[in-house]
């Protein structure tokens, strides 16, 4: 807080004599004037917002517990279609209907006799081994991969042999 000295407050006297007279009074009006304006500014906004705030609440209770009104259903212009197909049926003539007849003894066809039967026996083929196997593809350049104990795999160095090609 500034004290004033003496000399500061006569100089202060002085110049305040020189003011007009209502120079004073215009300014304490002109402070109270704005002082009310901003009050009534600050009410007239509360109770906007207050007026808002409760029309909302109005508003929402009004559309909660607004009842839906009967209407009267539209009348139906338009045909109902079925969901269905109605099928009509009638016998076939008799022409139209393929019946099964018994083969004269003269037109019976005997396949049997042409038939013949092969049968594999038990022992009449034996595993390739290695040797074998790579014999029988030697004008073809190859490599046996073993991928496993019990596993291998043949490659071709020509992609075009792996599909095949004649032994002979």
């Amino acid at each position: 807080m500034n004290h004033k000295t003496d000399n500061e407050s006569l100089l202060a006297d002085v110049l305040a004599e020189a003011r007009p007279a209502g120079l004073r009074d215009a300014m304490l009006g002109e402070t109270l004037r704005r002082i009310r304006r901003r009050r009534r500014w600050r009410q007239t906004r509360r109770g906007v917002v207050v007026a808002v705030v409760l029309g909302l609440c109005g508003f929402f209770f009004w559309q909660k517990n607004l009842s839906p009104r009967p209407r009267a259903p539209a009348p139906v212009t338009r045909a109902v279609c079925p969901n269905y197909q109605l099928v009509q049926t009638r016998p076939f003539s008799a022409g139209a209907i393929v019946v099964t007849q018994p083969l004269a003894a003269g037109q019976f066809i005997a396949s049997g006799e042409t038939i013949g039967v092969v049968q594999t026996r038990s022992g009449n083929y034996h595993v390739l081994d290695d040797v074998e196997l790579l014999a029988l593809v030697s004008s073809h350049p190859a490599v046996l991969i073993r991928t496993g104990p019990h596993s291998e795999e043949l490659v071709f160095a020509n992609p075009e042999d792996q599909k095949g090609f004649p032994l002979n």
